[in-house]
């Protein structure tokens, strides 16, 4: 299925989870913040969330510094 990743189409597995599919990206789930369809996801929410066919995710990382 396609979904849509930061303004980028992408395939996804039917039913993948958020983050699954971020495991997938090789992405640190510790260090993200994610957006599903125009709403703010809790991250505890990833593992049991399903993606669907037109799922638009917008997904930030953290990066530290000084």
């Amino acid at each position: 299925m396609e979904i849509v990743i930061n303004g980028q189409t992408r395939e996804a597995r039917d039913g993948q989870s958020v983050l699954a599919l971020l495991e997938e990206l090789g992405l640190d789930p510790g260090r993200l913040a994610l957006e599903l369809d125009g709403r703010i996801l809790k991250q505890k929410l990833w593992g049991e969330t399903a993606l669907h066919p037109g799922a638009r995710l917008e997904i930030v990382h953290f990066v530290g510094g000084g």
